[in-house]
Formats: structure tokens, sequence, C-alpha cells
């Protein structure tokens, strides 16, 4: 299998694609200005006890308040609280978590009311971004992970993955790191860990042990709460950390400075690789050059079609995904109802494994498969389900056909499910259902040109337009384009954008900031999406 990487980082958000045999199997965008929540720690502060919850609500500086029920505070909870007291009362010198206590377990059926105060300052680590009207949920017991291991203050234990089969390579990377370990820290052994040697744990322990160095020290220095102390790696850095492989190809990135950065970190984790991260500069939207931007149109909606005219209905909803298989229009099997049945279900089931993966669907997940009568097929359909979820990172459950044909899917949930709009509002009527001559755009076109070329005294920029438009106006011997380049000079160039609508456009600087060439009209009118921007919008 073929497994690629594409990061299209845009002016203002960045998304990032996973393919496994050119075909979209994640996909995961955010703006550049938010920041990324999971992972995040913060030294904060209890607002408010719920006894009835045997929970409180933490002030880490969102909308909300975040969620920390008493299970959550962790059973090191104790060790904590005395180390961070320690660590407040002196300033200057860092109290080294060495020499720290380590005090008894917090008991598992303990309540909130006698184990915290009002206003009492904890160090809490987000374990679920916001999700509709909730707050972020949060943990006290505090984890550092990497490539290989996760670091865990307070406790002396380690724990290798139970994926590692060998029992002798689990004792070695067991022994391996009780002897590399600080005093006072666990650490779990990751999957990927197997066979690696003990300089590149030893060097990752390093960095991991200085991330903890670094947070308790802003806790420490802390002169307001909530105050940030360690901040998750990018989007982009956090995708790779959880899912890179052997396997991986390569991974194309449209941006030098995330370049860099994913280059840097491949250089530490796998130096042989380092390699495989490439710099896109092609002409074309990196998505349109790979394939992405059509799987994206046709992956995300409402309707999913897949294998001979079948298709999936997916319905959101505040606690639950309904999903209802359809065999649509597609010619009945020869050899019977059941056959097809068949036959439509384990489509349906390849098709909904890979959208709960791309879509980051989590909670519970209901599945209408079309009525099977045999048994043995409803067992076929069941561990055609298993197989399929093996490469979901997300840890989840799966339950066989109950007797009205449905399929009940847990899938852990850590952010909001990812919703693309597909569907487009026309950026040039705005809705309204009518729209000057085609015709006519290419001379509104020209305008935009020589205002651009002749007042604004910008020569050198480039025309995103829908390919349609891009092929009409660079059809010809002496085509518009070549006319608009003999009459403005030869700075002006015209891209095809599958992203556009078909009357849409965006012109762009020599160094790809975008310049708005909107009129009055169209600024009033503005109606962005995650893959629709408006003509000229910034």
């Amino acid at each position: 299998m073929t497994c690629e990487v594409i990061v299209d980082v845009q002016p203002k958000k960045i998304a990032i694609a996973l393919t496994e045999d050119k075909r979209l199997v994640e996909y995961q965008e955010e703006e550049l200005q938010a920041r990324f929540n999971v992972g995040n720690i913060y030294y904060a502060r209890v607002r408010k006890l719920m006894p009835g919850l045997n929970a409180c609500f933490v002030n880490v500086g969102h909308e909300r308040d975040a969620f920390l029920h008493y299970q959550d505070l962790g059973p090191q909870f104790n060790s904590f609280t005395k180390y961070l007291k320690q660590v407040s009362s002196d300033k200057k010198n860092l109290f080294p978590i060495s020499k720290a206590s380590i005090q008894p377990e917090m008991p598992k059926e303990g309540s909130v009311q006698n184990t915290l105060q009002l206003g009492q300052e904890l160090l809490v680590q987000i374990v679920k971004e916001p999700i509709s009207t909730k707050g972020p949920r949060l943990t006290c017991e505090i984890t550092f992970p990497g490539r290989f291991l996760v670091l865990v203050p307070f406790t002396d234990k380690v724990h290798v993955s139970s994926k590692i089969k060998s029992s002798a390579e689990r004792a070695r990377l067991k022994q391996l790191i009780q002897q590399i370990k600080p005093k006072n820290f666990g650490v779990i052994v990751r999957t990927v860990a197997e066979g690696k040697r003990v300089a590149e744990l030893d060097s990752e322990l390093m960095i991991l042990l200085k991330r903890w160095e670094d947070a308790i020290t802003r806790a420490q220095k802390a002169k307001e709460l909530p105050t940030l102390c360690y901040e998750e790696t990018s989007r982009t850095v956090a995708l790779l950390r959880d899912l890179f492989n052997p396997t991986y190809q390569n991974i194309y990135i449209n941006d030098a400075r995330i370049y860099d950065e994913v280059r840097d970190y491949v250089k530490i984790i796998a130096p042989e690789m380092i390699e495989i991260v490439k710099l896109y500069k092609g002409k074309l939207p990196i998505f349109d050059n790979y394939d992405v931007t059509r799987q994206i149109k046709t992956s995300f909606g409402k309707t999913v079609s897949y294998k001979h005219g079948a298709y999936l209905i997916i319905e959101h909803t505040e606690a639950l995904h309904v999903v209802d298989v359809n065999s649509g229009n597609r010619a009945k099997n020869a050899d019977g109802q059941e056959a097809n049945a068949l036959e439509v279900n384990l489509g349906a089931a390849d098709e909904l494994a890979r959208q709960l993966r791309l879509r980051d669907m989590g909670g519970i997940i209901v599945v209408d498969f079309i009525d099977m009568n045999v048994a043995e097929d409803r067992q076929k359909l069941y561990e055609r389900m298993v197989e399929n979820m093996k490469r979901d990172r997300a840890r989840h459950n799966i339950l066989p056909l109950s007797k009205f044909g449905l399929m009940q899917i847990t899938r852990q949930r850590v952010r909001p499910v990812m919703e693309v709009r597909v569907d487009e509002t026309c950026p040039t009527c705005m809705g309204k259902g009518t729209i000057k001559s085609s015709f006519l755009f290419t001379d509104v076109l020209e305008e935009k040109i020589s205002k651009l070329t002749g007042e604004l005294g910008i020569r050198n920029f480039v025309l995103h337009v829908h390919p349609y438009v891009a092929a009409y106006i660079n059809q010809g011997l002496i085509s518009i384009k070549r006319r608009w380049q003999m009459k403005y000079g030869f700075g002006v160039r015209v891209m095809p954008n599958q992203r556009l609508a078909f009357l849409q456009y965006e012109f762009y600087s020599a160094d790809g900031e975008e310049i708005d060439m909107r009129d009055e009209d169209e600024m009033s009118h503005t109606h962005s999406s995650p893959l629709n921007k408006e003509a000229g919008s910034e």
C-alpha cells in the first residue's frame, strides 16, 4: 500500500490529506490562528464544584469552562498536588521532581468535594476539544507523547504496548527503559518502538523530559491563571507523529516554513526517510495536482456514492450519527436478492470505514444495512467491518448486526466531526437566481486586470479561475490571455483552480498573497465555506 501525505497551507488555514493508494482516507483542516487544543497543558484554577456529577469545572481560558471528573484526577493526583505547592513556593529555583515524594494513590471511589477546593490551582491537560455546547474535557494524568515513547510523571511503572507480541522483545524494551528513565517518571512504550536501538529511545526520552521541564517552569513562573504551560506541536507534526510509518512514500508540502518544520521532525524520528519530505513548487494548487479536491467534493455531504450506483446517506445529530445503506439503481445480482444485498452491504462496509476516518466521526454510529436473511452473510459483514476498522487509530467497538439489521459502532471522539460543505452558494448571483451574461465575464476580468496594472501598479500576478474558464481564456493561437499580455504585460498569468465555482475568480501577487479585487456589491454578499471562498475573499 502506498501512503502519501499532502499538506495545503493557505493564507488563513492549513489542510492535511492522507491518501492510501491515491485514495483519500483522512482529512483534517484548521484555521492557522486556531490553537490545536488536544494535548495542551494548562496551569488553571477550579471555578465550580459539582458534587452531583462528582466533577468540577475549570477555567482554562475557553469560552466555556472545561469539565474535569473525579476519575480523571488520576491515581497520582496527591503527588502532583504536593509537588505543585513545592514548585509554587519558590519562583527562582525549580524543585527537582527526582526529590519529590510519591504520595499514596487516590481512592477510586472518592468524591470531588472532599478532594478539591474552590479556587484550587491544578495542572490539567485537554483530552477532548469543545464539542457543540460542551466545553473541553480535562485530565490531571499528564502525558507527553512522542514517536516511540509516552512520558508519564509521578509513576515508576514501564508499560509496553500489547501489540508487541514477542515476549523477548517486550522484556528487552522494558529492561532497557527501566535503565534509562529518570526517577519518578513512568514510560509507555509504543508499538513502533519494536526493534529500536537504545540510542534512539534515549534521544526521544531526553526530548520528552525537556518538554516536561519547560511546562513545569512555566507553571512555576505563572503570574496569572490560566497559563498555557505546554502547547501541542503543530497539526501537521502531530498527525505525522501518530501516523508515521515506513510505508510512507512521500510527504508533499506547499509552504517552506511548514516544510522545514516537518523535515526537522522527520530528521529526529526517522533520519533515513528525510528525503520523502518534499516541497511542492508546481503551478497548479497542490490538492488539484494530487486529485484531492475532487475526492473531497465527492466524499463529503449527506449522500456518498460508492460501487455500481449504491450510496450511503449520513446524518449527524447531537448524540449520534445515523447511516442508511441504499442499493440505488444498481442492477440486481444474477444469484438473487440475498447475494445482491450481501454485495451492497460489503461495499458499504468498505466505504463506511473510510468515512469514519475521513470525517473523524465519533461517539455512537448506527448503521442500517440492507436486510439479509442468511446468518452466515450477516457474520461475513460483521467480520468485514472489523477487518476494515483495524487501520483506524481511534479506539472503537463494533457490535454484530441486531435482529433489526442495525450495526452499532462506538468510536473515540476527541474533537468535533469533520464537516466540509460541498454545496456552493453561487458567488455571482448570491442565491438570487439571476447573473450577468457569462460572455461578459472576461470583460469583468479585464476591468480588474486594467485596474491592477494601471491604478495599483501591480504588473506580476496570477488570476485563479475555474478550469473551464481557464480553458476558454487560453484557447486559440491569439487567445484572450495572449491579448491581455500584449496589452498589460507578460506578468499576467492564468491558473485553473478546481476549488473555485464557475464564475468565481481570485487574484494573487507573485509572492502568493491574495489581492482583494471585489466590488462593493460583492463585498456585501460575501459568504465563505471551508472549501469555497467567495470571489476575491481574503
